[in-house]
């Protein structure tokens, strides 16, 4: 009876490991089935200006965020830190700007077409009112601000930048 076992035991072994490697590996082929895809990424096509903008040249960078009234912004330099809301708009023409609200401008002389230098008229030169808000141009992905003027319109906007034109680019 030994035997026997022993034949029936090896006769089943190989049928067992004829039976796993006669198998041909199937294939799957799909066929017009739809492919149902879901991206955790923002859609590229909309555009979004929420986002961190930051430049090479200075040290400045603006983090604009979207709030259930609108958006806000947190303003970063070596010497200031502020928080406000930001109006997006759009003029006539299309062009889009940003204008983020409560920073005072560092300098303003005003335009030299509005001053009258007549002494006979004036006592005292009157003190101008320094203007409030930073206006940025918005393209794409990138905000621009012009910081400062010329001769004939003095002023200085952001102080901690020496750029005439600060290009901050969303990262």
């Amino acid at each position: 009876m030994k035997l026997t076992h022993k034949i029936i035991y090896t006769v089943f072994s190989i049928l067992l490991i004829s039976a796993c490697t006669n198998k041909k590996a199937e294939t799957v082929i799909e066929k017009d089935m739809p492919k149902t895809e879901i991206s955790i990424q923002p859609n590229k096509n909309k555009e979004s200006i929420e986002g961190i903008y930051k430049t090479a040249e200075c040290d400045i960078s603006i983090e604009i965020t979207k709030t259930k009234s609108g958006y806000q912004y947190f303003l970063k330099t070596n010497l200031r830190k502020v928080k406000g809301i930001a109006n997006f708009s759009k003029n006539e023409s299309g062009e889009k700007y940003l204008t983020l609200e409560g920073i005072k401008w560092d300098e303003y002389e005003g335009d030299i077409n509005n001053q009258e230098n007549d002494s006979i008229t004036e006592s005292e030169p009157k003190e101008l009112e320094i203007p409030i808000g930073i206006s940025a141009s918005y393209l794409k992905d990138t905000l621009t601000i012009q910081n400062y003027g010329n001769s004939m319109n003095s002023y200085t906007k952001i102080s901690e930048c020496g750029l005439k034109y600060i290009q901050l680019i969303k990262r």
